[in-house]
């Protein structure tokens, strides 16, 4: 998510379609990500994601299946070398009703050349042979027919049962692939579930469920009201817990920008402000980037308060006009409980063209000048010592998404308040993807 990006939408919605305002927060919610763990459709209104243990439970069944799956594999993998070996009932059998028709076989051809020789003999009587010999070899033309015959009736039967060992072996067989194939294919959707009951818990370890907008952390903005180009200007921003208790990790983000005078400008958003932070934990200026855009509180007591300073940079190449610098702020607790601000803190001032640079033409005053909204900062003891902003006396906090009036052209609250919205909604979307597991930070 970046939060640039989203402001200049933002920008570009607000100058072309002034009733985008009214439902700036729903348009741009979609383009806050969602954890692994509640990408699935909503079972109902009140429908929640899945809670740490929950997902832990997860895991854990699906290895279950997973090792459940594994076993059936391997048994039909062994049922499957088992008709393989001789010593198998199945084998056995088929391979003694082979043995049966091999012998019955031989048995048949041993007696159809009895029959031959008997008949043979017969033929070959003598002439002269006596009534007795001539009855002997009937006799034995008639044995040997019976014991053949005898033996053709056990034919069918071996036939029968080695067809019938060998469709029982065959089938045992077939199966028992089949057995194999289902039980690979059970594998490998127990494979998947838990590869994705794991990376569910992964991100929501890594990440967590979305955190709600809550107005548990407040932030306030003060600064000069002129920022001349090419020069550095120090503006305050005061973090604090409005709860009825001590939050583990708060972080705030801060951003700042150059409003254009149109969106026709071929580049109607340009980065022409830097933005670094400092407070009485951390005495170096931190840079504010894309990749470290987290200002780090830390654990904040009930009603305590957090006091950063705010060092914007203005590029000398920046044109003069309207300037603003927004803040948000976030908590995350031990118990994966969290919220994001609802709305960000805005501070409006001038940027006056860089020394030697002809200015601008001052554009009339608008005739709608918004109200500042009053605010009080908590005094609560916290691990930042000072209790009272940092920065000019001539600063004007400013919150709840609500520009101080200067003096600027009419679209410059109405740009304003649509970019404030885009980066507490861009803002959110950030710390809901580098949220820290719970408890990492204590």
């Amino acid at each position: 998510m970046k939060i640039r990006r989203i402001l200049a939408t933002a920008v570009a919605a607000a100058v072309t379609t002034p009733v985008v305002l009214l439902s700036a927060a729903p348009a741009f919610a979609d383009t806050k990500p969602s954890s692994a763990s509640t990408q699935k459709p909503a079972a109902g209104k009140d429908a929640k994601p899945p809670t740490h243990k929950e997902l832990q439970d997860a895991v854990t069944e699906a290895q279950k299946a997973h090792v459940a799956a594994v076993a059936v594999l391997d048994k039909a993998k062994a049922d499957r070398k088992a008709l393989d070996k001789a010593d198998h009932p199945l084998v056995i059998a088929y391979k003694a009703a082979v043995k049966a028709i091999n012998k019955v076989g031989q048995d048949r051809e041993a007696a159809g050349e009895k029959l031959s020789e008997a008949e043979k003999a017969q033929r070959e009587l003598p002439e002269d042979a006596t009534p007795e010999q001539k009855e002997a070899a009937a006799a034995a033309v008639e044995l040997a027919k019976k014991a053949l015959a005898e033996i053709e009736v056990l034919v069918p039967g071996v036939v029968a049962d080695k067809e019938r060992t060998g469709t029982a072996l065959r089938n045992a067989i077939h199966e028992a692939e089949n057995a194999i194939d289902i039980a690979l294919s059970n594998e490998e959707v127990a494979i998947v579930a838990l590869e994705k009951a794991r990376a569910d818990l992964a991100a929501f370890e890594a990440i967590g469920q979305e955190c709600a907008e809550s107005k548990t952390v407040k932030v306030v903005l003060g600064g000069p009201k002129k920022v001349t180009a090419g020069t550095s200007a120090v503006f305050s921003l005061r973090v604090s817990n409005t709860s009825k208790k001590t939050l583990d990790q708060v972080e705030a983000y801060a951003f700042a920008a150059a409003l254009p005078d149109s969106i026709e400008e071929e580049d109607f958003f340009k980065e022409y402000i830097t933005v670094e932070w400092s407070s009485a934990d951390v005495l170096e200026w931190t840079p504010v980037t894309e990749d470290k855009d987290a200002i780090e509180v830390g654990k904040l007591v009930k009603g305590g308060h957090y006091d950063v300073k705010l060092r914007l940079t203005v590029d000398p190449k920046t044109p003069a006009g309207p300037g603003v610098v927004f803040a948000i702020g976030a908590y995350e607790n031990e118990d994966r409980s969290c919220g994001i601000g609802q709305e960000p803190a805005t501070a409006q001032f001038d940027i006056l063209a860089a020394k030697g640079d002809k200015p601008k033409p001052t554009p009339s005053p608008s005739t709608t000048t918004p109200a500042p909204v009053p605010t009080t900062g908590n005094t609560g003891t916290t691990g930042n010592t000072g209790t009272t902003q940092q920065g000019g006396s001539s600063s004007t906090p400013v919150t709840n998404g609500n520009l101080a009036a200067t003096g600027s052209n009419d679209a410059l609250p109405m740009i304003g308040l649509a970019a404030a919205g885009a980066v507490a909604l861009g803002a959110g979307a950030v710390f809901v993807v580098r949220r820290r597991k719970a408890g990492s930070q204590a």
